[in-house]
């Protein structure tokens, strides 16, 4: 007698477990409605302050945290640093987006450890809430599966400057000066490289008040990526990379793409390029629509070189960092001309690292490097392929350092991958390239 042979049972995973955070009861029913029509979630509490969200958090244990900034007794960037320093959870910012202070704090959450930015939806037409539900759904789902890392307490508020210069107050008081960094603290960051560091350029005056903190800044957002990445054997290191791989004769242009988890690996690796980085930077980083102009003014003020948003009709300038708009695809053309335009409607991440690549690898070719570093899913994997297939360097994140080892996984699997680094090697690296030095 025959039997069919048993079929394995589907294994069933678990809702996630969300808290809500907003001081707005009709947002946060809209919220819950929005989250518990799927079966993958599970709303465990909901806070209507910064205070309350730190104390559940710890109390909870949530997955993930979906989080409003302009919240009352605490604000939201606060809360973000206390619980990133007690209980790491992955946290969405659920921000209103105005031109200006919204945008900027949101990317300040950002770097304070929140791994997504959402625009809070427009009341209309019912269809649309529909499609903002999803949405929303989808990247809470990615956010919840996220690794974290601890933050030390309060690092943004003593490192990162103002992003806009305020006026002198002759009345004020001087400032008290910021809390040093513990000597245990700086005990946990190994050093990013071995290789002795460039002699650091004279910081002219510019009127930018914020130019002489760059440094510390950039210094201890690098260290949050530095520890626990513990360099696996077979890992490429940036001396072995450049000592092994094939070197560009002259680099035009370096292009990054980034998604989940992507602001602070790009405030670690720019922040790390010397003043006189000669290539011109592209950076294609998936975010809600808005919220570009203020990861580009973030940036600005972390990094060296300046960073500015691409425009149609302009060229990728040398020496500085362009930022792809949202809403269009940026390709680059002969002479680094840039042409901004409408994505096709099948393309689901707008502005599309593939795309940004592909138009690279056909007018840049072997002068190009290409890098994609954490996000989920596949863009950039066919782009960088297309570059390295042109005579191009590609390089992608390690799993080790990447908050979502997806399109750099999808990059190494397709074969498009030349040079597999920690993120922290991957600018000594770039400098080597672009100067020509021998490893």
């Amino acid at each position: 007698m025959s039997t069919s042979p048993e079929v394995p049972a589907k294994v069933e995973r678990a809702p996630a477990a969300v808290l809500l955070v907003d001081d707005s009861q009709v947002q946060r029913r809209f919220l819950r409605g929005a989250l518990e029509a799927s079966a993958d979630f599970c709303v465990v509490g909901e806070a209507r302050n910064g205070r309350e969200a730190v104390a559940m958090v710890e109390r909870l244990r949530p997955a993930a945290v979906l989080m409003d900034l302009d919240l009352p007794i605490m604000n939201g960037i606060e809360a973000i640093e206390r619980i990133m320093a007690t209980r790491p959870t992955p946290i969405v910012v659920y921000s209103a987006f105005v031109d200006g202070e919204n945008s900027t704090n949101a990317i300040e959450a950002l770097a304070a450890g929140a791994v997504d930015v959402v625009a809070k939806p427009e009341w209309g037409e019912g269809g649309r809430l529909d499609a903002y539900a999803d949405d929303l759904r989808r990247r809470v789902k990615v956010a919840s599966r996220v690794r974290v890392i601890t933050h030390p307490r309060a690092r943004l508020k003593r490192t990162a400057p103002e992003l806009a210069p305020r006026p002198a107050d002759p009345d004020a008081a001087a400032p008290a000066p910021a809390a040093p960094v513990a000597a245990a603290e700086r005990a946990e960051a190994p050093a990013v490289s071995t290789r002795a560091p460039a002699a650091p350029a004279a910081e002219p005056d510019n009127g930018h008040p914020k130019r002489p903190l760059r440094a510390a800044a950039a210094a201890l957002i690098r260290g949050d990526f530095v520890r626990g990445t513990g360099k696996d054997a077979g890992v490429t290191t940036a001396a072995a990379a450049a000592a092994n791989g094939h070197r560009p004769a002259n680099v035009q242009v370096v292009a990054i793409g980034a998604s989940t988890g992507g602001p602070q690996a790009l405030a670690t690796l720019l922040s790390a390029l010397p003043a006189d980085f000669a290539p011109a930077v592209l950076v294609v980083q998936h975010m809600a629509e808005g919220f570009v102009p203020g990861l580009v003014a973030w940036l600005d003020h972390l990094c060296e070189l300046p960073v500015v948003l691409g425009q149609s009709g302009r060229r990728l300038a040398p020496g500085t960092v362009t930022v792809a708009p949202s809403g269009l695809n940026l390709l680059v053309h002969d002479y680094l001309r840039v042409v901004c335009e409408p994505a096709p409607e099948r393309q689901f991440h707008v502005p599309g690292i593939d795309a940004s690549f592909t138009s690279i690898a056909s007018a840049v070719g072997a002068e190009a490097i290409g890098v994609v570093l954490t996000g989920m899913g596949r863009d950039g994997a066919t782009g960088l392929k297309a570059m390295r297939e042109r005579g191009a360097v590609t390089i992608g994140q390690d799993e080790a350092t990447s908050a979502v080892y997806g399109m750099p996984a999808a990059a190494w699997t397709m074969g498009a991958v030349e040079h597999q680094l920690p993120l922290p090697e991957i600018a000594p690296l770039l400098i080597d390239f672009a100067r020509g030095e021998p490893s």
